[in-house]
């Protein structure tokens, strides 16, 4: 949507002259100069479809993330699991290698001093019918439908929403997803605003690819941080116990905390592209009056950036947060026993059936997402 509204209309308007109608005008130049944004929504759309666990587990699809799960939880093969893993990883990998070379020697430019916006064209009759009709589809099934359906089951049982279950499933998502949120969005706040003064080129190369994490499926990076992490707390728990005789139990896989470092690892791409958009709208002359008036960098980011990015930090925190709360299969690699979040709960209670005790977790989920939602609008209008 973005992209098609940058577009400016003397490239419209050159086309009109050239004697090409409304559709050739869309086939011949809006697509083309909107392919960037069209690749990179579909990547992204990939991404999402071959992470999905959930909703392929439910209606018992096989997919790649099933067969991850069936292997580790089911059949107890952590090699078959992790052979999965790298398949998946390979494939996005090609993928995206493929998709860059294709556009390798593209380039997309505008003139932003000359951008005149394109006038909207009413529709009228059998188009103006269509064309509400192919926008209401997607929304009608992907949200009213989904929401009344939970509407109507959480009404047929209205005890669920007082079930110390679902309470439960509330604070951890609450204490999990918030502790991922604040470590991630700082993370990234810091590591972008050194990113800006320093010149070392590992550090270049390397803070963008901390980003990669969102692309990598939630169960392959559950299953790639179980394996180190459970080793790492048997040995700590080996030598505690050598030491002082006392028994710490497993301190990151037998508690939140796995759960916790796998959100910041897969949701910190998230956050340092909204902060690192928020650095590039503020001029570099603001910081420079800083430092000339004895302002060290902290002093800059603290006096200058932050009051200007508060706005994009809390916009960065709750995509994380909403991010944290839907993901379920991390979670389910890495909760620790008789502990329950939000999609872990209606996870359960939908694979039992149990739609009436699954719907009330679902709607505060899709709660959480309409929020998220709420302030990307926001945001996008502020700009």
């Amino acid at each position: 949507r973005a992209a098609f509204r940058e577009q400016s209309a003397s490239s419209y308007e050159v086309a009109r002259a050239l004697g090409l109608g409304h559709w050739r005008q869309f086939w011949r130049v809006g697509l083309p100069l909107a392919r960037p944004a069209i690749v990179t929504g579909l990547a992204l759309v990939m991404m999402e479809t071959v992470a999905d666990f959930g909703t392929v587990a439910h209606f018992g699809v096989q997919t790649l993330t099933t067969g991850i799960f069936n292997q580790w939880l089911t059949l107890g093969d952590a090699a078959g699991a992790a052979q999965i893993a790298l398949m998946m990883l390979i494939v996005i990998a090609v993928l995206t290698y493929y998709e860059n070379r294709s556009r390798r020697h593209a380039r997309y430019h505008r003139n932003s001093r000359t951008l005149k916006p394109v006038e909207a064209v009413g529709l009228s009759g059998p188009w103006a019918l269509a064309a509400f009709g192919f926008c209401v589809v997607p929304f009608s099934f992907g949200f009213i439908l989904p929401v009344t359906v939970m509407i109507f089951h959480s009404l047929g049982a209205p005890q669920s929403w007082l079930s110390l279950g679902l309470f439960d499933a509330i604070l951890n998502s609450f204490l999990v997803a918030s502790s991922a949120a604040v470590l991630t969005v700082f993370g990234a706040l810091f590591l972008v605003y050194g990113l800006r003064f320093s010149a070392a080129v590992l550090a270049r190369t390397m803070v963008p690819l901390m980003g990669l994490g969102y692309a990598t499926p939630g169960a392959v990076l559950a299953l790639g941080l179980l394996i180190p992490l459970a080793a790492f707390d048997n040995w700590v728990a080996d030598l505690i116990v050598g030491t002082t005789g006392y028994e710490p139990g497993l301190l990151l896989t037998g508690s939140a905390g796995a759960i916790i470092l796998a959100f910041v690892v897969r949701f910190f791409g998230v956050a340092q592209g909204a902060i690192d958009g928020a650095f590039g709208r503020i001029s570099p002359s603001l910081g420079m009056a800083a430092r000339s008036l004895g302002q060290d960098s902290a002093g800059a980011l603290r006096f200058i950036y932050m009051p200007l990015m508060r706005g994009s930090v809390a916009t960065a925190g709750v995509l994380v947060f909403v991010d944290c709360v839907k993901e379920l299969p991390a979670t389910l690699l890495l909760r620790p026993f008789n502990f329950n979040t939000l999609a872990t709960r209606v996870y359960e209670q939908a694979s039992l059936e149990h739609l009436d005790t699954a719907a009330p977790a679902a709607l505060i989920v899709m709660a959480f997402g309409l929020s998220a939602v709420g302030l990307l609008f926001r945001a996008n209008q502020s700009l």
